[in-house]
């Protein structure tokens, strides 16, 4: 492993153990040039999955960008790291489980939103003014209005 500090390929692991949910192992490692240490993460990767966005463009599932945009909307909300990294592994385990080369980017963003429906009605809504593309106050007012109907229920 590279490290990220000087580039050296000399690093050693200190240090590997289970993520909390058991989906990663966290690895410390030290630059044997530098002396610098960082951390990795090493996952299982079922198989090669390509998002299609709209207007087809087409790009390989890359978790981390799903983790920037739950991480977002979850900003000062209480929500756990450990509960935002289980929604992103159940939803990278789907779409590299439903045995697709090609997933539609709508279809991760309705699970993604379906997941915050469960964990924080406020990241929920948050997440989707980005992925509805809300331009209006109104738009606000009118998602909020549903999810509190649907709290009701």
């Amino acid at each position: 492993m590279r490290c990220p500090f000087c580039a050296n390929d000399d690093t050693q692991v200190k240090d590997s153990r289970p993520t909390e949910d058991s989906t990663a192992i966290r690895r410390r490692r030290q630059c044997g040039s530098c002396g610098a240490r960082f951390t990795t993460f090493e996952r299982v990767q079922l198989r090669e999955v390509t998002i299609v966005k709209s207007g087809d463009r087409k790009e390989a599932f890359n978790r981390s960008k799903i983790e920037q945009s739950v991480s977002l909307a979850c900003r000062k909300r209480g929500v756990t790291q450990e509960r935002i990294d289980q929604l992103i592994s159940g939803i990278q385990r789907q779409v590299e489980t439903a045995g697709e080369a090609e997933v539609p980017s709508a279809r991760i963003g309705e699970m993604v939103m379906d997941g915050l429906k469960q964990i924080d009605s406020v990241a929920y809504i948050r997440f989707a003014s980005v992925y509805r593309d809300f331009s209006e106050a109104r738009d606000f007012e009118e998602f909020a209005s549903t999810v509190a109907e649907a709290a009701k229920d």
